[in-house]
């Protein structure tokens, strides 16, 4: 029996939905269906008007190529404006320039855009990125910032393949941590906004308010690699790619309070030559295959910004990177005298430093490896023929100097419980210590800043402009 509900259906809504279908632009421009009556939705970038007809450049945000509908004069509502969203149907056809573009039969404007009450982007200008910024809500609609998002998903996909195809297992880190990892005290504490949750959950033994709700101190996390090494040392392989949090007082381009990170952990590793080779297949792998996948957009994003040619994101995927000893680089750092801070032999590198051990090194890659233990975090194994140095690396890149650091984890029970009496951890980190008891294997791991990654491939100077909210000292909007 034929279905009477449909039958009852406005015959415009039925014709419609046989006659177009609906797609996106970046699907129309790839398959190039010419001749095909298509139903595209999205925003009003650009109009020109001619004697019959206007021209209207519409973006929908999956490419950062635009197709233009020709709409008749005598079809165009008086709420068609730049900025405005709007629905079009029509045909695809071929014009003079032999590209394709959708001829309106219909157009619907779904919400209206007034420039003059207040919308901060005029048609056919450029504004600072500093500028830009002060309008967080609206960015996303920018040529530029719309082009960032997009690569910023083909980004951690690309991650997620790279690690999926060499049998890592995908761990969701904390976001609550009782540790902050290297014991820097650049933490976020947490507790309850409620007062008289706290009055209530506040116990004989925990009597602060921050550590009523979960009997101890609570943080937002500064790394998840703690918890990864615990994973390890169960299912070998192991990464998480998810946010971190920092309460450093800084405004540089380099730095936000909330930022992501990617990081690994691999277990039966205890020498620094396979933790390079992780960290080069994964950023190597990652690349390529961005570039493969997403070049145009690479290439437009690039050449929108003006982004330098010396900072090739091609350097990141021909392995191997160079090597280099933090004693040599001070060799190499000493011979200069043209840096703002003084290189200080045994001092941690500067960022001048690293970006000049870059430039050193052609705009390269280059690992700095074989560090004082006193630099590094105190789980960094010492090597066995020279305990006054660290199984640690730092990746140094262009634009950002360095962009990863690892380490062979301490997986020696004794030495780590002396470390961490020294430090003053041994109790909140009993567990820690205990990884070291039962089965214990040696670890070795790495983080990767993924806004920085982004800020090397694209050569993006400030790293507000690489996160869709950025969060960064006496800014917290939205």
């Amino acid at each position: 029996m034929m279905n009477m509900k449909l039958l009852s259906l406005p015959c415009r809504y039925t014709l419609s939905r046989h006659l177009y279908s609906s797609c996106s632009v970046k699907d129309i421009l790839n398959t190039q269906p010419e001749g095909c009556k298509k139903k595209l939705k999205g925003w009003a970038k650009a109009m020109r008007k001619m004697k019959e007809n206007i021209f209207v450049d519409l973006d929908d945000g999956s490419t950062h190529r635009r197709l233009q509908v020709v709409i008749p004069k005598n079809k165009i509502p008086a709420s068609l404006t730049y900025g405005c969203s709007f629905e079009a149907e029509g045909v695809l056809v071929r014009n003079p320039n032999y590209q394709l573009e959708l001829v309106a039969e219909s157009i619907n404007v779904y919400g209206s855009c007034v420039v003059q009450d207040g919308y901060p982007f005029a048609p056919r200008k450029t504004y600072h990125p500093e500028y830009v910024r002060q309008h967080l809500h609206i960015r996303p609609r920018t040529a530029t910032f719309s082009s960032l998002l997009r690569l910023r998903d083909k980004l951690s996909s690309a991650v997620r393949n790279r690690f999926a195809e060499d049998n890592f297992i995908e761990i969701n880190a904390p976001v609550l941590s009782s540790n902050d990892c290297e014991g820097a005290g650049e933490v976020f504490a947490v507790k309850p906004d409620s007062e008289n949750l706290v009055k209530e959950m506040i116990s004989k033994d925990h009597q602060s308010p921050m550590e009523a709700f979960f009997n101890g101190q609570t943080y937002l996390t500064v790394s998840g690699q703690m918890h990864l090494e615990c994973m390890a040392r169960a299912l070998t392989k192991v990464y998480t790619l998810g946010p971190t949090f920092r309460a450093e007082n800084s405004k540089s381009r380099l730095h936000l309070s909330e930022f992501y990170m990617i990081e690994a952990e691999q277990a039966f590793i205890d020498n620094t030559e396979e933790l390079l080779s992780s960290i080069e297949k994964t950023t190597s792998t990652v690349v390529k295959q961005l570039l493969e996948k997403s070049s145009d957009e690479i290439g437009h994003y690039r050449n929108i910004i003006g982004a330098s040619k010396d900072n090739d994101p091609v350097n990141m995927v021909n392995v191997p990177y160079e090597v280099i000893s933090y004693q040599k680089a001070c060799d190499v750092l000493e011979k200069e005298n043209c840096f703002k801070n003084s290189m200080i032999r045994g001092k941690p590198l500067a960022k001048e430093h690293e970006l000049f051990l870059v430039k050193y090194n052609g705009q390269k890659p280059i690992f700095v490896v074989d560090w004082p233990k006193d630099l590094k975090p105190f789980y960094t194994k010492a090597i066995p023929n020279n305990k006054s140095l660290v199984y640690a690396v730092d990746l140094l890149c262009p634009n950002v100097g360095e962009l990863c650091g690892g380490s062979v984890r301490e997986d020696d029970y004794d030495v780590l419980k002396e470390k961490l009496s020294f430090v003053g951890l041994e109790d909140k980190l009993h567990w820690y210590l205990e990884l070291r008891k039962f089965g214990n294997v040696s670890t070795a791991g790495f983080g990767i800043g993924f806004e920085r990654f982004l800020q090397v491939l694209l050569d993006v100077q400030n790293i507000k402009d690489t996160i869709a909210f950025p969060r960064w000292p006496h800014n917290c909007k939205m």
